[in-house]
């Protein structure tokens, strides 16, 4: 039997194994290939500090096969680099610095280049070009058996682009589209978390989508650390002691972690019992273990956080009022926390009711800025959704249920170490302290979304009152006038001073106007009132005022104006809309 035995390269074991990183049918496979791309696509961009402008065309080549083409505007890959990058399974920049990324392993685009490959038998096509440089164009294949690039042909191109890469496989897939897994969802999902991206969307019928850049300044990049003690493990460990280049423990301790100074390593080392002049290399497994106690006995800082790149509060609002264009949005970015030694900062964002018609929550799930298409049962970021009683924020919700209402929920976790339950990065494992982080996130969310909804049924029940005053009122105001012989009442300023309002009128008389400010509410208000008039008011055309009235008070402004008003009613800044009558309500002042 030991004669069978051999190598078995990454290259083949994933050839034979293509399930494991997400091309487990057709559909799938097809999505699969173009997140691999556009992921290489906005972290290049994002570390060379270019605002991503991403072009995706998928195009029918015969029954059940497809071309994607993946263009970018980053900054290129190096000629000598191209073959490796694309053509070797395992080789990425990112696997060793401790920092968010979206890719880690080296193993996406490869991946999709060998999926291309066993699929089709063809090879992929890259175009890249650095800036002031030429543009190269090489055919790949991967050498399965030695996981090495094989090289079909490669020349010099002419590109008009001044920088970026362009990719094009050819693969057997399914294209599917109006359902919650496609490139169209993928795609809509990722111009979400990446405001700052532009992406084009040309699909098989020739549809184009524009998910438009609502950012113009490109997210901070995360900067490298290096391993927390209260992460690492005792292998690790070992190999660290081997190859530091530090003389003494105390040295190495120093340099090789994180949140360690001269205080801290002389404090672990104590603990330890080992002597800080110790060469690090002559540790035996039985001192590493000492090490380890050491490291969990002593009370460290967190990680720093600038490794992570969050979206941010407003980003993540803004990006849900261009896409669903809801009644209410709000947004949460919690506070860095570790688990394991890896930081972590979750991000949650809910938008309800406008135009978001469904009646079962719309749950949107991402891991450092990638959309999780699949296994939503199986993630923690659903089970933490589920785990929030959602009734006590006034939506409905059965037991062990995502909520019932016209609502989209985002929930979003940055991480050095995102705890992903398979290599297809579909779902994230259940680490209780990313759970309870994502709770504490959608309650912040639910209770801001109770407000708004309490509030809203407030104003409505305020509404429906003041429409059945306003059937009553003016037939009363007009038979007590007839009755006592008197000019008539003013019927909206009576509606006011019941419904405890803010009631703004104006007098005109031979150029010269009257704007009275009634605070018949329980609050003082501060208020900026505009007026404008063709032939202007004082010698401008647009006046504005700055009041402060008491409740029960009252307060006037007098001017001069020629011409005509062009607002029919005083323009009134600083309070809302229901609370405000004879006025109309502005946001902006002009």
């Amino acid at each position: 039997m030991s004669s069978k035995h051999r190598e078995i390269s990454i290259a083949e074991f994933f050839e034979k194994n293509k399930h494991i990183l997400g091309y487990s049918n057709p559909s799938k496979a097809l999505i699969t290939c173009v997140r691999e791309a556009v992921d290489n696509s906005l972290d290049a961009c994002e570390e060379a500090g270019i605002l991503p402008d991403i072009m995706v065309k998928i195009s029918k080549t015969g029954e059940g096969f497809f071309r994607i083409v993946v263009e970018d505007n980053g900054p290129g890959i190096e000629r000598d680099q191209i073959p490796r990058v694309f053509g070797k399974l395992l080789y990425g920049s990112r696997f060793h610095a401790i920092k968010q990324s979206r890719g880690q392993q080296g193993i996406g685009i490869s991946s999709a280049v060998l999926y291309a490959q066993i699929t089709t038998g063809k090879p992929t096509v890259v175009t890249s070009k650095v800036e002031g440089g030429k543009a190269y164009r090489f055919e790949l294949l991967i050498d399965t058996k030695k996981n090495e690039p094989e090289i079909v042909s490669e020349r010099e191109v002419e590109w008009f682009s001044p920088h970026g890469t362009r990719i094009e496989l050819e693969i057997r897939g399914s294209y599917v589209k109006e359902r919650k897994q496609s490139v169209y969802e993928y795609l809509k999902e990722t111009s979400v978390v990446n405001p700052h991206a532009r992406i084009t969307f040309i699909t098989p019928d020739g549809e184009v989508h524009d998910f438009k850049r609502i950012s113009d300044t490109p997210p901070e990049p995360p900067k490298e650390i290096k391993p927390h003690p209260h992460g690492i493990e005792i292998g690790t460990l070992m190999a660290m002691l081997k190859n530091t280049k530090a003389r003494d423990l105390k040295n190495f301790l120093k340099t090789e972690f994180v949140r360690v100074g001269d205080k801290i390593s002389e404090e672990i080392l104590a603990k330890a019992g080992l002597p800080a002049s110790m060469s690090p290399s002559s540790l035996s497994r039985e001192d590493a273990e000492r090490l380890i106690n050491a490291f969990r006995l002593t009370d460290l800082l967190p990680p720093p956080v600038d490794c992570l790149s969050p979206i941010g509060e407003s980003l993540i609002m803004k990006s849900l009022m261009e896409e669903y264009s809801p009644e209410f949005v709000y947004a949460v970015t919690r506070k860095p926390k570790v688990y394991s030694g890896h930081p972590f900062l979750v991000e949650a964002g809910i938008a309800y009711g406008g135009e978001i018609k469904e009646d079962k929550v719309s749950l949107l799930r991402f891991a450092n800025k990638i959309p999780l298409l699949y296994q939503q049962s199986g993630c923690a970021l659903t089970q933490a959704v589920v785990s929030v009683n959602w009734k006590n924020y006034g939506l409905q919700q059965s037991k062990n249920e995502l909520p019932v209402a016209p609502a989209v929920i985002l929930v979003h976790v940055a991480s050095t170490n995102v705890p992903y339950v398979s290599e297809s990065k579909e779902a994230v494992a259940a680490i209780p302290e990313i759970i309870e982080e994502v709770r504490l996130a959608l309650q912040e969310c639910g209770r801001r979304l109770k407000e708004y909804v309490e509030r809203k049924k407030s104003i409505q029940k305020r509404k429906k009152k003041e429409e059945e005053l306003l059937k009553i009122i003016p037939l009363l105001a007009e038979k007590i006038s007839e009755v006592v012989e008197r000019e008539k009442v003013d019927a909206e300023k009576v509606i006011a001073r019941i419904m405890g309002k803010v009631y703004v009128s104006r007098e005109v008389r031979d150029g010269r106007a009257v704007v009275v400010i009634h605070n018949f509410s329980s609050a003082r208000r501060r208020l900026r009132i505009y007026e404008m008039c063709d032939g202007g008011i004082n010698g401008d055309r647009t006046a504005k005022w700055d009041v402060e009235v008491g409740p029960g008070e009252e307060c006037r402004i007098e001017y001069e104006f020629k011409g005509r008003h062009i607002n029919r009613k005083p323009l009134v800044e600083g309070i809302e809309e229901e609370m405000l009558a004879g006025g109309e309500v502005v946001k902006l002042g002009y």
